[in-house]
């Protein structure tokens, strides 16, 4: 994990300018309104009982005030009203929070050296912001983050819109593994022959914490069904038996058209919001399954209990849109991002930590990489013009990219029918070439990475800079 190398004090050097753009556009992103009193996080190590074999040691989360611990919170915002954070490390290492896919101000993103420094053993941080965009999102640290997301420090955001229409019940799922031994407890958290394919994969799947949990959702009823995938390495492709499962939104926004659930594949840090209808009759049961690999796999269960209340889906109404401006496709500025392959080495340095190896690379330049300026931006963009992202795998692997600060829409696949999704994350198929616009409407340094977090931390990292 890097501290205080030479490279990291050169972009320390540029984290106070970035508090000063966090401030600058508190108006749209975040500052306008007094913040909250802060809901306290206290990042600590815990255990818990995740298999038979007994209790898991050296478990990493967030607990409250007093320390209560277990799998992180569901954190519950509404849009456009403030919430504030108190970050307190009980933890023996540095950490931080990133707001996955909330469009925060600058400097509460969570990444160190980049737009905050480390939060030390001991320290406090606090984040205020508005968000602008309800939905499901997530939380994690943007520090040694192999370890401390697989390691459990994973949780779900549901910012909530007041003129969403009711459900019958909402139930939340926290898609993760494990990487534990015969005895319970944890193994190392990668291989390099794996980090240097599709990464490593856990030994145990769990939803919520638990293998296969089921919960009890009224018979004949319309349940929101919000999924976070916040697993490391694992890409699922989600199907729901036994009941009739409609996407309503991915990654935090209304999808242009709802669509039946079928096969739909989702990468680390997606999300999606599923209308589930529940079988009329009492104890029948829907089953959320990921069908990627050979056999399929029960996450969880919907158990319906009571008579049944005969809603359909046809009657609900549509979600609120989020506020995300469209880019102006004719004075657009392309930007080249191709996702490769690189030789292996022994990188120094990078964002957030490094693995030790040299994997992967964004324009054929891994991070940080061997150019004259290896923490140069991929590009500078100017504060309020339209760009359009030319993304381009040539691996054979799949790759769930994730664009801090900012919402993109989806312009065009090579491989697949394009739908119009607005999102923060985007899973590009092997040899695909996808077209994702977005206006550049936040100001400073963001993050633009892989979110297997090998490939993340092997290379396949960048960032922009709007300015």
């Amino acid at each position: 994990m890097p501290l205080l190398t030479r490279r990291n004090l050169l972009k320390a050097s540029a984290v106070a300018g970035a508090y000063g753009v966090g401030i600058g556009v508190a108006g749209k992103f975040g500052l306008a309104q007094a913040a909250p009193e802060p809901q306290v996080l206290k990042a600590l190590k815990s255990e818990a009982t995740l298999t038979e074999a007994g209790v898991t040691k050296n478990i990493m989360t967030w607990g409250d005030v007093a320390g209560e611990a277990g799998m992180p919170p569901v954190l519950r915002m509404t849009k456009g009203k403030p919430y504030a954070a108190r970050l307190a490390n009980a933890l023996d290492e540095p950490t931080t929070i990133h707001w996955h896919g909330i469009r925060v101000p600058n400097n509460m993103d969570g990444v160190p050296f980049l737009t905050q420094p480390y939060v030390y053993t001991g320290d406090n941080f606090d984040y205020a912001f508005t968000p602008p965009d309800a939905g499901t999102f997530w939380y994690h640290p943007h520090c040694n983050t192999l370890a401390q997301m697989g390691q459990g420090m994973t949780g779900v955001i549901v910012v909530e819109d007041p003129a969403d229409p009711t459900f019958d019940s909402e139930i939340i799922l926290n898609l993760r593994d494990w990487r534990l031994g015969g005895n319970g407890q944890f193994i190392a958290a990668f291989r390099p022959r794996d980090a240097a394919k599709s990464g490593t994969f856990g030994t145990l799947r769990t939803a919520n914490w638990n293998r296969e949990p089921q919960y009890d959702a009224p018979a004949g009823g319309l349940i929101r069904l919000r999924i976070a995938i916040t697993d490391v390495t694992r890409i699922y492709s989600l199907k729901v038996a036994g009941a009739e499962a409609t996407v309503i939104a991915i990654d935090g926004n209304p999808v242009p058209k709802r669509f039946p659930l079928d096969l739909l594949l989702l990468g680390p840090g997606q999300r999606i919001d599923l209308a589930v209808r529940m079988p009329d009759s009492e104890g029948a049961t829907a089953t959320l399954e990921d069908i990627r690999g050979t056999a399929p796999k029960t996450l969880a269960k919907l158990r319906a209990v009571g008579a049944s209340l005969k809603r359909d889906v046809g009657d609900l109404a549509a979600l609120g849109e989020n506020p995300v401006a469209s880019a102006d496709l004719s004075t657009a500025e392309k930007i080249s991002v191709v996702l490769s392959s690189t030789a292996e080495s022994a990188p120094a340095d990078g964002i957030c930590g490094t693995i030790g190896y040299s994997f992967w690379a964004i324009n054929r330049v891994p991070w940080p990489g061997d150019t004259k300026d290896p923490t140069a931006p991929l590009a500078e963009l100017k504060l309020g013009k339209s760009y359009v992202l030319q993304v381009e795998n040539v691996t054979q692997h799949l790759h769930p990219i994730h664009l801090h600060g900012m919402s993109f829409t989806v312009l065009s696949s090579s491989t697949r029918e394009a739908v119009p999704f607005v999102s923060d994350t985007y899973l590009i198929q092997p040899g695909e070439k996808a077209q994702l616009s977005f206006v550049a409407d936040n100001l400073g340094d963001w993050l633009l990475h892989c979110h297997i977090i090998e490939h993340q931390k092997s290379g396949m990292t960048s960032y922009v800079k709007v300015v």
